[in-house]
């Protein structure tokens, strides 16, 4: 195992940890888009270039974006009551 492949493992690992241990959902939601970007890059590191592409495109803008979206609503659901 590489440096490299060793230092991105780690990497998601911490960056899962964040994920799990915020309490804010928009920090969360952040959170889960860095942890998007590593698993991405941990792909690329580890030659599945097409994977890396997908957890990109979906772990780091489209997920994150839902999510926002998602909390914008119910925050202005309970702004009208």
């Amino acid at each position: 195992m590489t440096l490299l492949v060793a230092a991105l493992l780690l990497l998601a690992a911490l960056s899962g940890l964040l994920v799990v241990l915020s309490r804010d959902p928009r920090r969360q939601i952040f959170a889960m888009a860095g942890n998007g970007l590593v698993l991405g890059l941990l792909f690329l590191a580890l030659q599945a270039p097409d994977v890396a592409l997908s957890e990109i495109a979906v772990g780091t803008a489209v997920t994150p974006l839902l999510f926002l979206a998602a909390l914008a609503a119910i925050r202005m659901d309970r702004a009208k009551r």
